[in-house]
């Protein structure tokens, strides 16, 4: 088996085991010996991944998104788990929204001026500032959304 396969068994067995094998089962409506077969590092099975819509429902459930994750490495990209807002009981506000604003607009300022160093953007580069900006964008959206809150 290549290197690249064992390395996503093994991601696909920590993704089975972070559920847990009976509520994968359910979840995916597969059996436990199919779901092993996805894992297993026996040569029979070498050829056998989980599809890509059994990975999905199970790392919805899941703590970590294992084999997106191990997908991402394989091909040299990095995600960001976005988690729940933190302070989402707390009741956001215009003053909120103005700091996150300032904390957004610091991040793209740091990841152009990382970027433009050596006198050029590349495209990875510019993906990653065009990352940065939708999420100024959001903040704006959102910013707008409680000042029209505000106003009615």
């Amino acid at each position: 088996m290549s290197t690249t396969g064992s390395y996503l068994k093994k991601h696909t067995e920590a993704l089975v085991k972070d559920v847990g094998i009976e509520a994968a089962c359910q979840l995916t409506g597969k059996s436990k010996a199919t779901l092993g077969r996805y894992y297993s590092d026996h040569e029979e099975h070498a050829d056998r991944f989980m599809p890509v819509d059994t990975v999905a429902a199970l790392e919805a459930a899941a703590s970590y998104p294992h084999v997106t994750s191990a997908l991402a490495e394989l091909g040299g990209v990095s995600l960001s788990l976005i988690a729940e807002r933190r302070n989402a009981q707390e009741r956001a506000n215009v003053n909120s929204d103005v700091i996150a604003l300032s904390q957004r607009f610091a991040m793209l300022m740091a990841e152009y001026q990382q970027s433009i160093a050596d006198g050029r953007i590349t495209v990875n580069e510019a993906k990653r500032l065009l990352r940065e900006t939708t999420q100024l964008q959001q903040v704006l959206i959102e910013m707008k959304l409680h000042l029209e809150e505000e106003v009615t």
